[in-house]
């Protein structure tokens, strides 16, 4: 594949469309990033969902994304300093440590074919860990 500017600025679009829907709360707006059959992998989702760490699809992605948006801790913020693409995946971390304090920590990764999230997959620090441990998205009683 012969990957171009066009398509990190594509790639980057997608990634900064997503970003602002999770920061703004916009169930609908993360929705539409993602392929109708795409997949997200995260522990969050086995926080949440108290099943396996994944959702596929539309249909089990619109819960679980409700969800996420209503119970984003006040830890969750979204600094981050640029990201790394090859025109079909990208992978960005937010660190723990930021110019104003600490923050949630993760390396998230994304699959992206035609302007669509098709895989998304998180990986937690030991920051984001405690946050789950100590039941920072509010588990149901």
């Amino acid at each position: 594949m012969d990957i171009t500017r066009d398509d990190d600025t594509a790639i980057e679009a997608v990634t900064q469309t997503w970003e602002r829907a999770l920061a703004a709360h916009d169930l609908d707006g993360l929705l539409a990033c993602y392929a109708p059959d795409a997949t997200l992998e995260s522990p969050v989702v086995a926080h949440i969902t108290g099943g396996p760490g994944i959702v596929r699809g539309h249909g089990e992605l619109r819960p679980f994304l409700a969800q996420v948006v209503a119970r984003t801790p006040d830890t969750r913020h979204y600094h981050r300093q640029g990201f790394f693409t090859d025109g079909r995946r990208a992978t960005w971390e937010y660190p723990r440590a930021t110019p104003d304090g600490e923050q949630m920590d993760f390396v998230e990764v994304m699959d992206i074919e035609d302007g669509l999230i098709r895989a998304h997959r998180v990986y937690w620090g030991w920051r984001g860990v405690d946050v789950l441990i100590n039941d920072g998205y509010h588990r149901p009683d």
